[in-house]
This record gives structure tokens, C-alpha cells and sequence, in this order.
């Protein structure tokens, strides 16, 4: 059994879109795989994810229903397979935290193509445009982490 996190800021916008998108496309791909996503800091704590991340998600056929923020633990880097940052600095933040034990965290986007953005941006700032831009990105990133587990597997 595989097990993913993907980590944002807050886990309010990048993070939960990405583990809606990934559930959805891996669901009839991977069996039992578990999926969750968490924030670099607990500002957020218990909060649902982003309303405009939710519209966006919505629109484009994701769920993000039932989905509530928790920060990032030390325990994540000895639980999921995968821990993966949507940004560096959030790289940075997970490195520190992991102080050297468990699973390495990566970047989300080193599982897109080539050619892609390395980070995706933080839209909490931004309008509709950066949410649809943060979901597409997300969906590239899903389909090349999804190639790589069945690969391996």
C-alpha cells in the first residue's frame, strides 16, 4: 500500500486540491492507496479547505468535501511513502521538520513534464485564474507521480 501527503503553507488551497485531484485520478488506477495533505504551519487547524479552491475544484469534477487542515508532523516522514511540497520554501520548512529521519520530501512538479514550472504558485492572493492554473499543474504532477507507482509496482 502506497501512501501520499501533499504539504502547502496553510492546507487550505494547494494541498487539498491536490489531494482531491490525486484521489480522484488514482482511485480505479492504485487500490488502496492512502491519501492526505497538510500545511507547513497550523494556522488554519480544523478549518475546510479554501471556498474558491473548493468552486474551482467543483467545476473542474474534484471534491473537496469533507476535507479539514492539520499542519505537517514529524510522524508524517515515517508514515506516508511520498511527502510532497507544492513550493521550495515548503521543501525547506519539511526538511527542517524531518531533521533527517524518514521518508525525504520532494516537489510535487519533479513529477510533471519537463518543460512545467517547478513550483506551483500559491493562489490565496490571486483570482480565479490561479486556481485554475494551481489544478492543472496538480493534474500533470498526478499523472507523472501515478505513472512512476505503477512502474515501480
Amino acid at each position: 500500500m502506497k501512501r501520499i501527503l501533499f504539504v502547502c503553507l496553510g492546507n487550505i488551497c494547494r494541498s487539498p486540491t491536490a489531494e482531491a485531484v490525486f484521489k480522484k485520478r488514482v482511485s480505479k488506477l492504485i487500490p488502496n492507496i492512502i491519501v492526505d495533505s497538510a500545511g507547513t504551519t497550523n494556522w488554519h487547524i480544523g478549518n475546510p479547505p479554501d471556498a474558491r479552491a473548493c468552486a474551482m475544484a467543483a467545476e473542474l469534477g474534484y471534491d473537496m468535501s469533507g476535507l479539514y487542515a492539520r499542519a505537517a508532523i514529524r510522524d508524517d516522514f515515517h508514515d506516508f511513502d511520498y511527502v510532497l511540497a507544492m513550493d521550495r520554501q515548503n521543501l525547506a520548512d519539511l526538511e527542517t521538520l524531518r531533521n533527517g529521519q524518514g521518508t525525504k520530501p520532494q516537489l510535487f512538479m519533479d513529477f510533471a513534464p519537463e518543460n512545467s514550472m517547478r513550483e506551483i504558485p500559491d493562489p490565496y492572493y490571486g483570482g480565479e485564474d490561479g486556481f485554475l492554473q494551481v489544478v492543472k499543474m496538480i493534474e500533470q504532477a498526478s499523472d507523472g507521480l501515478i505513472d512512476q507507482i505503477l512502474t515501480l509496482d
